[in-house]
């Protein structure tokens, strides 16, 4: 990333260059996310859209999450953020699809501890999930939530262009 610009203009950069989309699928972040992505000049051209699917039977009907995984497991899983990316990218015809789930706080609920987060992109070419544990209260996990998310896309599409250079559009 140069020193130059922010995370999000690089993504851009990138997903622009390489004429790439993205979506959003968001629990504890409530749209910060996709607001994040769309604060950049000409983000229309990469941001194809986003999904807040706060209640759990959401993740279900909207994103196309395994309705008997959200009942054993509840909403904050590793499948579940893969399931999230993968069907906000189908929902949104986009190349990339990226989720967010966990507890915010404040403190712990039934599906896990304050802080418990994962996040999911999912690609033309690979799926990454990643846990993270983080403290601070809930805005702080909120915050840093959004911000893991767009290092993961950003490492994800940088990825993808140092592999394969380019592919073509879903």
């Amino acid at each position: 990333m140069s020193e130059n610009k922010s995370l999000v203009e690089t993504i851009a950069d990138i997903l622009k260059s390489n004429e790439w989309t993205v979506a959003t699928a968001e629990s504890l972040t409530g749209g910060d996310l996709c607001a994040r992505l769309i604060d950049m000049p000409g983000a229309s051209e990469v941001v194809r859209g986003g999904i807040v699917a706060y209640a759990t039977d959401l993740k279900g009907s909207l994103l196309g999450v395994d309705k008997d995984l959200l009942a054993r497991h509840g909403p904050v899983t590793a499948e579940v953020a893969r399931q999230m990316a993968a069907g906000v990218r189908g929902l949104c015809r986009a190349d990339y699809g990226l989720a967010t789930t966990g507890v915010a706080g404040p403190g712990d609920s039934e599906d896990g501890p304050e802080g418990l987060v994962y996040i999911a992109v999912v690609g033309p070419s690979q799926i990454t999930v990643r846990e993270l544990n983080l403290s601070g209260g809930r805005s702080a996990v909120r915050s840093a939530t959004v911000a893991e998310a767009l290092t993961l896309l950003g490492e994800v599409v940088e990825c993808e262009v140092d592999e394969r250079g380019t592919h073509s559009s879903t």
